[in-house]
């Protein structure tokens, strides 16, 4: 009995295990391959984003203070009180100023800074009677040459921000609930009591004070006008830092009119030494904290401020922004405030620094 064997054609024959082995091992590495050159550019359309949104983010921030400071100190540009405000009283402070929350005088803060200046305002007068510091009311001076809009107190409005000070170093801050024409009153709000009586020709004028600050909780910047208003300007900001640099020599302004004393002259004139400081910036001195609060005291009230503060003429401003994305952020503390879940490669985003340094054009007039 014959026995057939079928032979299946040699093309048509099947894989054996080594085979499949093989070429599944081949198909894993190619494929690993594509994918490891996939993921750099997954990573890069992931963070340059946010990279961009925290440019953006300091840029804003950065700008922001720079106007600001660039403005602090300008004073009024017409009457008898013409010139920088650092003659009169200190434009920037170390701490909040303002109705809602302020920090007392001996207060310093290195994160909080309230620059104050006037704007490019007509709204300017002088008180026209004594005041005393309980009054709700001004009496002041209808000033010439107003827009011929018939308003002689030149653009006073309900709302509007104003500043009364004197050559003595005292100041005042409050917001015009009223204002009447023909009367030439300005009303304010009765719980903000003046910290002094002021005489006749004390000068009334529009003011901005803008209060900057760190809200360590929300990690923003943020911005107080000194009335009723805190509003955010900067997400995701982890640290702000403001320097000060000064005047070796002790300041010489305010004066105040004979017979009154303050915290660089007695009653009777005489000038009260304060000590001349060695420079450590170029012609200026580094101002410590320390040395911002410790007085003598100028001013009155809830506004008297530390006299050293009369010679600022610099400020070093450094701020720091993170990735708002903690999938971003690393567990390096060096390279970021707040650790978050990256482990590195491309998906990898440290904080964003940047310091700069202002010397205010309006604190520097003498120079």
């Amino acid at each position: 009995m014959t026995r057939c064997v079928h032979r299946a054609p040699a093309g048509e024959s099947g894989y054996s295990l080594i085979e499949l082995l093989v070429s599944t091992a081949i198909m894993v590495t190619v494929t690993g391959a594509i994918f490891s050159l996939m993921n750099p550019a997954q990573g890069n359309a992931q963070t340059q984003p946010e990279v961009a949104d925290m440019q953006q983010r300091m840029r804003v921030g950065n700008e922001t203070l720079f106007k600001e400071f660039v403005m602090a100190g300008a004073g009024p540009y017409q009457g008898a009180v013409t010139g920088s405000l650092v003659n009169f009283f200190a434009p920037i402070l170390p701490r909040r100023v303002g109705r809602l929350n302020p920090d007392a005088a001996t207060v310093f803060k290195d994160d909080t800074i309230t620059l104050t200046y006037i704007p490019n305002s007509y709204s300017q007068t002088t008180i026209s009677q004594a005041m005393p510091n309980v009054s709700a009311e001004l009496k002041v001076t209808a000033q010439p040459n107003c827009p011929a809009d018939g308003d002689q107190l030149c653009g006073f409005t309900d709302g509007m921000n104003v500043i009364i000070f004197d050559t003595s170093g005292n100041f005042d801050l409050f917001s015009v609930t009223k204002v009447q024409d023909n009367a030439a009153h300005l009303q304010h709000r009765s719980q903000e009591d003046l910290s002094k009586a002021y005489d006749v020709g004390a000068h009334v004028t529009q003011i901005v004070s803008n209060t900057f600050y760190l809200n360590t909780q929300t990690h923003q910047l943020m911005r107080y006008n000194g009335g009723d208003n805190d509003v955010p300007l900067v997400d995701n900001v982890v640290d702000l830092k403001f320097e000060y640099f000064g005047e070796i020599n002790p300041p010489k302004l305010p004066k105040p009119p004979a017979g009154e004393a303050n915290c660089l002259y007695d009653a009777a004139g005489n000038y009260v030494n304060l000590p001349t400081l060695t420079p450590d910036d170029g012609s200026l001195a580094v101002l410590p904290g320390s040395m911002l609060k410790d007085g003598p005291m100028c001013g009155g009230g809830a506004n008297q401020f530390d006299v050293d503060l009369l010679r600022i003429r610099k400020v070093r401003a450094t701020m720091r922004v993170q990735a708002a994305n903690p999938s971003l952020r690393g567990l390096d503390t060096t390279l970021f405030r707040n650790p978050g879940t990256s482990r590195g490669g491309e998906r990898f985003v440290p904080d964003y620094t940047i310091s700069f340094e202002v010397a205010p054009r309006n604190l520097n007039l003498t120079r």
